[in-house]
């Protein structure tokens, strides 16, 4: 674009800023004229791309579903400056999402993500997202060759997803390796290729932004965070560093206007790896399972069970029918050391539980009362499809509840037929219920309320609220400055609640 013809340019996006274009194109003159040019990124960007590119695909997807009416949107159609070279595009694009109809029956959608080939014999990773649901998944080579493909296995928890198709005859295809995701740094450049918006063999760069990142996402969130641009149609697409080895696969952004703002998110190749391995052995996944239900270590907790500093996961819970139970792990216990790793938070011992291959026997290192030991435990399959677990608070509490004792904030009650009824606590739930809650009270805050036991204070187990209230106080008077309350539902579900003494 010639300096006459970029004013014009500008303006026809309705941007008012020819003043600062001619100031900066002037500029960048005397820039040019001062000192050579610097390249945006490494000079090896583009070797990984003509290493790779063919290595991409397409993933092209059919689903059937039935249409709303006329007033059905597949979401939001970019405002765009009317004769702008993308409108058209984007008219397509959403026409197609609609499946060319505005109403009526059955419809067929569209979609299109991003996949690589790991195999040359046909083999193919993307997230579960681009081909949940579908009735059809083809997969499109960079020379634009179309080849139906078969799902092997999914895993909704990490968004992955293996699929497998038939090379063309005489047809060699190029694959690409896993890289080491734990070998990264911040500031380090990668490479995300795929096909944002129909667009496909899109090159983009960046940098690491962040590792090990927790988006709340699911249970083993640890992402590799990226400012390279990945938009809606990268999802399942690979990020490479300059070595030309995957070492992500890109899978959602963080974005108001569904576009690239540079905080894009792809789940570490060292996750991917474990994942895929599975899926083309078993056709799904088989994790490790520990059997305990686990909670962060607060600093008041931490104060509480004196562990310097905060860390580990706290054991909340153990299934009486999982590997924990004979191993001899106990609620109160905090996860430090898990088969040779370090625990710092939940999810580390999450992850690495979920990493460990079933039946594996590991040591694990728990802090109790203040002291280290180690624990020998062989691990379960954890089954992926149980139930949810219920609220462990409940939020209704009822006027006029029989108050025997106040403390912490708290009304609190002896268990009685009556007020397991009236709060469905099973028979084998023993300690004091709670009835009320003071609103304002760290309590309340804690989000206690009732129908909720209190099982345990300070891991000693009370059986009526004057229990309690003598071993509150006796806390005080030594000068804690928190209390350790061990709390069930009317389930039997346990978690551990630290409660301000002061």
């Amino acid at each position: 674009m010639s300096a006459a013809t970029m004013p014009a340019a500008i303006s026809a996006f309705g941007l008012r800023i020819r003043p600062l274009v001619t100031a900066l194109c002037l500029g960048a003159a005397a820039a040019l004229l001062a000192a050579p040019a610097q390249a945006r990124g490494p000079e090896g960007i583009a070797d990984v791309a003509e290493k790779v590119i063919d290595a991409v695909v397409n993933i092209s997807t059919t689903q059937t579903v039935e249409a709303k009416g006329s007033g059905e949107s597949n979401g939001a159609k970019p405002n765009l400056p009317p004769g702008s070279p993308f409108e058209e595009f984007f008219d397509d694009f959403f026409k197609n999402r609609r499946g060319g109809k505005e109403g009526g029956g059955p419809r067929k959608t569209n979609s299109l993500g991003s996949g690589f080939i790991i195999d040359p014999a046909g083999v193919a990773v993307t997230n579960n997202h681009v081909i949940a649901d579908s009735d059809e998944i083809n997969v499109i080579l960079n020379d634009g060759t179309k080849i139906k493909a078969e799902l092997v296995g999914v895993d909704k928890k990490t968004d992955l997803a293996v699929l497998k198709f038939a090379p063309p005859a005489g047809k060699t295809l190029t694959s690409v390796q896993f890289g080491d995701s734990d070998k990264l740094r911040l500031g380090e450049w990668v490479v995300a290729i795929g096909n944002p918006f129909s667009l496909g063999g899109t090159v983009t760069a960046g940098i690491v932004s962040a590792r090990n990142r927790d988006i709340n996402s699911g249970p083993y969130d640890s992402y590799i965070q990226t400012d390279a641009a990945i938009n809606r149609g990268n999802s399942g697409g690979p990020l490479f560093n300059l070595n030309g080895e995957v070492i992500g696969v890109n899978t959602l952004i963080i974005s108001p206007s569904g576009g690239s703002i540079g905080i894009g998110f792809a789940v570490p190749s060292k996750t991917v790896v474990g994942v895929v391995d599975q899926l083309r052995q078993f056709g799904e996944l088989r994790r490790g399972w520990l059997g305990v239900r686990i909670q962060q270590v607060t600093d008041e907790i931490a104060e509480s069970l004196n562990i310097k500093p905060a860390r580990g996961a706290l054991v909340a819970g153990i299934d009486d029918k999982g590997p924990a139970k004979p191993a001899g792990i106990e609620p109160g216990d905090v996860v430090v050391k898990f088969d040779g790793k370090d625990v710092k938070e939940p999810k580390d011992l999450s992850r690495v539980v979920a990493d460990t291959a079933v039946g594996k026997t590991v040591y694990v290192v728990i802090i109790r009362k203040g002291k280290e030991e180690t624990k020998q435990v062989t691990l379960g399959r954890l089954d992926d499809g149980a139930k949810p677990q219920p609220a462990s608070a409940k939020s209704q509490p009822e006027p006029d509840k029989p108050v025997t004792q106040k403390a912490l904030g708290l009304d609190l009650a002896a268990l009685s037929k009556d007020l397991r009824g009236r709060y469905k606590i099973k028979d084998s739930v023993k300690g004091v219920v709670v009835v009320g809650v003071d609103n304002g009270s760290d309590a309340a805050e804690k989000r206690l309320g009732a129908g909720d036991v209190i099982v345990e204070v300070a891991q000693e187990s009370v059986a009526n609220a004057a229990d309690l209230k003598k071993r509150v106080d006796q806390l005080k008077k030594d000068g804690k400055k928190s209390v350790l309350l061990l709390v069930s539902n009317g389930e039997g579900e346990l978690r551990f609640v630290a409660l301000s003494l002061q």
